[in-house]
């Protein structure tokens, strides 16, 4: 289902990169299904409200329903950075949860080692080193 969605994101905004597929334990129950993650850097967006209000939208049409905080879903695409902008508004920028899950990080380095996250002295790679005992895997593209 992520590539259907990251061919989606392309048709849509144009995919300027994109990681390979990672699998991990869910977060933040484990005995949920697990996760399969990537990250893509878009080649053009709309501003973060519009850009989250679309991811939403994809969301949806691959079934993704809200029903709590933290349930399985069948697709979650989170806007994990938007440049150097901070908010704390609605989306939040950078994403909360950026700098310290490796299933987010693994595959964003992948993509943008060198990238800092807005209010971070260390990059992408630098934070995903320092984690203790990564759980996320490769597993294509």
């Amino acid at each position: 289902m992520i590539g259907l969605a990251c061919l989606v994101l392309d048709e849509e905004f144009g995919l300027a990169r994109a990681s390979g597929f990672y699998a991990s334990l869910a977060w933040p129950n484990p005995a949920d299904p697990p996760f399969v993650n990537a990250a893509v850097a878009l080649r053009a967006a709309p501003p973060p409200d519009e850009l989250m209000a679309a991811l939403h939208r994809i969301e949806a049409a691959f079934g993704r329903r809200r029903t709590g905080k933290n349930a399985p879903r069948t697709l979650d695409l989170d806007l994990l950075a938007y440049g150097d902008r901070v908010s704390d508004g609605a989306p939040r920028l950078p994403h909360p949860g950026l700098v310290c899950r490796d299933f987010v990080l693994a595959p964003l380095a992948e993509i943008a080692p060198e990238f800092r996250p807005p209010g971070e002295s260390r990059t992408v790679a630098a934070i995903l080193a320092s984690l203790p005992a990564p759980s996320a895997t490769r597993i294509r593209g």
